[in-house]
């Protein structure tokens, strides 16, 4: 139910949160079918209706307590399933108004009592949950077996799972995993057979329909309508009307239509039929674009069920012989998505919204003359929309470029030409825009699923704005003579082709005119064509030109969309070494966003460049040919840096056997080699695989070594690597044993660097987790140092510096020279930024400073505590667990504790309903914060007042055993008030807690025994302490070394045998 819902369904284009299914007939046949799918699903399928998943199914549902039966377990709104999976977790909560489902069984069960709601619960399900796969199956599971194509067998996916180690049930889940596959290909084919029935448009049928309606607008007795126009005057090559960002979704052309009885319609044409949508008052304003009324088959039908005029005089006129075409029935193609062909089709509709700010005024009455001409402004020549020469001369160029030179250089430069011109300039010149074309590239035809990447990199890069002038006067006289050559260069014969590429090299490649100025004139497919020849002449003379232009954004998207990275990829083979290198060269400058990164993977570029880097040479004196090898692998470890900001590539890296061979030239004496094998390290050492690598392959001492290089690049990239890698306690003893602590401190140096600082002092704080290493940055006064970082610094410094000022305030003596520099003021303004990461670290850093009493006053004086309680409201779950981790020591060392947290208003309401949350550290640090609150009667009354008791007693089914420690903490102190003690036994929070006493963990035990002691005070809570056996535990517990555990335990059977000798003296005696 994946595929089917992401392109058949019919979604709403909200503009502001996710989208919402649409109320239409194939939504509705696609909900009905699902719902039979699940109603039937428990008794077709039980094995696998029983799997747990995992991730809850979580929506918004319109059920309530009273909707289920019995066989639930019914507290007041709230409803669980008496099932549980492993861990202890209901497979069905309802806390209204969410629900949580995490088996099939419960899902099919659910249906089935909500009655008529069905479909609404259904819809409510799949508008919540738009990763089905993922939350059932996880997300590693599901992206393998996606990769499958839907002929694979049963057992060479068990095969291929069980290779990636994907857990024990792995049988059901494939089984569960074919059962939603198969659902999901019917779905699309139903779909499909409906889609197929349908009428759909195209421009020209919409454009006839147009022209014939026009005639209808007279004057006189025959008048049907007063006008009919298009609200943008310029057409596309495609024959469409509308903003390229709005081609993507089918639409057309838009119209405005003044019937002669009714207000003025705003049509929107599109391949699905015909409209009526908003009109647009403001510019930038989208919701103009959603549909207003039902979806019609062509614009006659709609005018005729809009104007009763028009639908009585139009059966008047002599239509006979003035017949409107008749709507074609074309077979519909489906069109590729703008992120399948690698750039998320959001970031593709904001890039293009400041481009085309004029075309978005669609709905805008055209009050200009008839008989002005418009053109398209220069930006949407360049982009391809139109050729940049006009339409007759675009035309002229197009064919030149795409048959002439095509033909000559396949005669001149030999039989291993291939022509990738492009007939049409429009297409060609369009980077990563050919979606709404259905136009199949060298570089679109990949199959769909080799367009999932899973990667931790960034959305692709933004398209650079040209800044050209409107008037071809203002182009300098570089642009023109460029234009000349290449000419020359597609007319020319092999010597006169490399003539020219030697006179186009004399010029600066590096000036964006020069590098426009080939590609508005076709040179660019020239130049990719003749990777193809077998003259190594003309490949090196491209390959020299495409190395430098390919530096702009626009150029090597260009180089993507015609191909050419596939012919860059094949000359990693060849036996020429310059070419090899120029060719590594040039990747490296291509590789710089998602796709292209894809296209070299997929073409196998990764293994070719990893065999670039198996160069023998390690001495300092080289032969020319030795230099050349030391070149090409230089170039190929460019290349590799650019790559490896993808996941699949880094894994592609590590595969062809890369890390040796990158730790082989980290240890070359040829400094130049040195910063694009680091970059690549650094970039790959965010996977546990290649941290664990570099420790093995002895590359820390490398990179410690080159800390004291003398190149403010290559400190940079060492720094970053250790920063990263650091994570692991052996790579931090590491760097202490190579003595590369004493360099880090002495980078802090270089402030106006503030790449170079930010990884010097990421270095250092992964450093200073260990304690040993915070010693030896002691002696050299790094603490100092850092917090003289903590003001006028970018974020990503300020996180770094925060981050190791928390690990050094570990240390009691450091706690006092932060307060002695400054340190604590600063820490406490930076509370209230909005950086998550920032956040987190200043919080732990203010929670460690807390914990001195000398720092604690100076925090409560500059009201850090406020600030520190406000982050609980902050929408990160990691935040608001710092955070009240942070407020533990700040309660537990403040003056008068009690009545600074009463001074906060709702403060207390706050961090009880941070009870609620479903993530266990938050959990924790809440409850370790509530049983510091609780010491003070009058704030555990007020506790008590907003529902304390029966949120933390429905935590003790926890298996976690920090959630544990803490919950138990906070039970004991928040017995201490009226019939508390009491509440707990009543809401079942006793009986989980004697299960407590079975944890491995002693701070378990301590805090468990001591809340037992508090509860068995009341004489129910005793009689259900013995029932569950907690006598013979707490016996072994008193022989115990800490003397805080023997007194509780003891205390606690103290109280139990008390209440049993009052229970036999009052059967004795009564």
């Amino acid at each position: 139910m994946g595929v089917s819902l992401t392109r058949a369904a019919q979604w709403t284009t909200a503009t502001s949160g996710a989208g919402k299914l649409e109320v239409t007939p194939m939504n509705e046949s696609l909900l009905k079918e699902i719902l039979c799918f699940v109603e039937q699903f428990s008794s077709q399928h039980p094995q696998e209706a029983e799997h747990v998943f995992e991730e809850p199914l979580q929506w918004s549902t319109t059920l309530v307590a009273s909707d289920f039966k019995t066989v639930y377990d019914i507290s007041d709104s709230d409803v669980q399933s008496n099932e549980k999976d492993s861990e202890g977790h209901p497979l069905l909560l309802l806390s209204p108004p969410t629900l949580y489902v995490r088996s099939f069984s419960q899902v099919s069960k659910l249906v089935h009592l909500a009655d008529d709601k069905k479909l609404e619960e259904v819809r409510a399900c799949l508008e919540e949950n738009r990763d089905l796969m993922v939350k059932i199956l996880g997300g590693s599971f599901a992206s393998i077996m996606e990769k499958e194509d839907g002929h694979t067998d049963v057992l060479s996916l068990v095969a291929k799972v069980t290779e990636e180690d994907q857990g024990k049930d792995l049988e059901v889940k494939i089984k569960l995993f074919l059962l939603l596959r198969n659902m999901d290909n019917q779905l699309l084919i139903k779909c499909l057979k409906e889609i197929s029935e349908q009428v759909r448009l195209d421009p020209t049928a919409v454009k006839n329909d147009v022209e014939l309606l026009k005639r209808f607008c007279n004057e006189g007795e025959n008048r049907v309508l007063k006008s009919v126009r298009y609200t943008s005057d310029y057409e596309f090559s495609n024959g469409c009307r509308s903003p390229p960002w709005r081609q993507l979704h089918g639409e057309m052309c838009y119209l405005m239509v003044e019937p002669c009885d009714t207000e003025t319609l705003y049509i929107t044409c599109s391949t699905t039929g015909v409209f009526l949508s908003g009109c647009i008052k403001q510019e930038g304003e989208e919701s103009g674009y959603e549909r207003t009324s039902d979806i019609y088959k062509d614009l006659l039908t709609l005018l005729m069920s809009r104007s009763p005029h028009f639908a009585e005089h139009i059966n008047k006129q002599d239509f006979a012989v003035q017949e409107l075409p008749s709507t074609q029935k074309i077979q519909h193609v489906e069109s590729v998505d703008a992120e399948e062909q690698g750039q998320p089709q959001r970031s593709y509709r904001r890039q293009e919204k400041n481009v085309h700010e004029k075309a978005r005024e669609r709905h805008t009455p055209n009050k200009a003359d008839s008989e002005r001409k418009y053109e398209p402004s220069l930006r949407w020549k360049n982009l391809g929309l139109v050729s940049p020469c006009g339409k007759a001369e675009g035309k002229k160029l197009s064919n030149f470029s795409g048959e002439k030179s095509g033909e000559i250089q396949k005669k001149k430069l030999g039989p291993g030409a291939k022509s990738k011109m492009k007939a049409d300039f429009s297409v060609s010149s369009l980077p990563g825009r050919l979606s709404s074309l259905n136009i199949k590239t060298p570089a679109g035809a990949m199959p769909v699923d080799a367009f999932s990447e899973s990667s931790s990199e960034s959305e692709e890069e933004e398209e650079q704005p040209e800044r050209r002038s409107e008037s071809n006067t203002d182009l300098p006289s570089e642009y023109w003579q460029i234009q000349k050559l290449v000419k020359y260069l597609k007319g020319g014969d092999q010597t006169a082709t490399v003539l020219t590429l030697c006179a186009m090299m004399d010029f600066n490649l590096m000036q964006e005119t020069c590098q426009l100025a080939i590609r508005d004139v076709g040179g660019l497919e020239v130049l990719i064509n003749l990777l193809d020849t077998d003259e190594v002449k003309c490949k090196i003379g491209s390959l020299k030109i495409l190395r430098k232009i390919s530096h702009n954004v626009q150029i090597r998207r260009a180089i993507v969309d015609m191909g050419g990275l596939q012919s860059i990829v094949k000359i990693l083979d060849s036996p020429v070494k310059n070419l090899k290198a120029l060719a590594a060269e040039t990747v490296a400058n291509v590789a710089k966003f998602r796709r292209a990164r894809r296209t070299v993977r997929q073409h196998g570029g990764i293994k070719k460049l990893v065999k670039l880097l198996d160069c023998v040479p390690d001495l300092a004196n080289l032969t020319a040919n030795q230099e050349r090898d030391i070149e090409v692998a230089r170039c190929g470890a460019l290349a590799l840096w650019s790559c490896s900001k993808s996941t699949k590539n880094k894994e592609a890296i590590r595969k062809a056997g890369g890390i040796p061979l990158l730790g082989h030239l980290l240890k070359s004496p040829h400094e130049n080699m040195h910063i694009p094998v680091v970059g690549t390290l650094q970039e790959c050492a965010s996977e546990e695989s290649y941290r664990i690598a570099i420790q093995a392959e002895g590359m820390i001492k490398d990179l410690v070594k080159n800390l004291s290089s003398d190149n403010d690049e290559l400190q940079m990239h060492c720094a970053s690597a250790i920063f990263k890698c650091a994570e692991d306690k052996q790579t931090r003893d590491l760097v202490r044993k190579y003595k590369g602590l004493q360099p880090l401190v002495s980078l802090l140096s270089k402030a106006d660097n503030k790449q170079l600082l930010a990884a010097a002092t990421g270095a250092i704080w992964k450093c200073s987790i260990s304690m040993e290493n915070v010693a030896k940055f002691q002696e050299y006064k790094a603490l100092q140092t850092l917090v003289g970082l903590l003001t006028d610094q970018p974020e990503e410094v300020l996180v770094n510096v925060v981050g190791a000022l928390g690990e050094f305030a570990q240390i009691p003596a450091n706690k006092a020279t932060i307060r002695k520099c400054g340190g604590i003021k600063s820490l406490v303004s930076l509370l209230t930024g909005t950086n998550q990461a920032l956040l987190m670290n200043v919080t732990k850093a203010v929670g460690a400073c807390a914990t001195d009493m000398d720092n604690m006053a100076i925090i409560d004086q500059l009201d850090g505590v406020r600030l520190v309680w406000s982050l609980l409201k902050n929408p990160s779950p990691d935040v608001q667990s710092s955070a009240a981790w942070a407020l533990c020591p700040c309660i537990n060392n403040a003056k008068d504790a009690g009545e600074m947290v009463r001074s906060l208003v709702g403060g207390l309401e706050l961090i009880v309903n941070l009870l609620k949350s479903t993530n266990n550290e938050v959990l924790a640090s809440v409850c370790a914060a509530i049983a510091k609150i609780a010491k003070d009667k009058e704030n555990l009354a007020v506790l008590t007042d907003h529902g304390v008791v029966p949120l933390l007693a429905k935590l003790t089914n926890t298996t976690d055993d920090m959630l544990r420690r803490h919950l138990a903490e906070a039970i004991g102190h928040c017995c201490m008030w009226g019939s508390n003690r009491a509440s707990f036994g009543d809401a079942g929070a006793v009986a989980p807690l004697v299960r407590y006493l079975k944890s491995k963990d002693k701070a378990v035990h301590q805090n468990t025994a001591m809340a037992l002691y508090q509860l068995s005070k009341d004489p129910n809570n005793c009689i259900t302490m013995h029932g569950k056996g907690v006598v013979k535990p707490l016996i072994h517990i008193m022989g115990s070394d800490n003397e805080i555990l023997q007194e509780a335990a003891a205390g606690c059977v103290r109280n139990i045998r008390l209440l049993a000798q009052a229970n036999r003296k009052a059967q004795l005696f009564y």
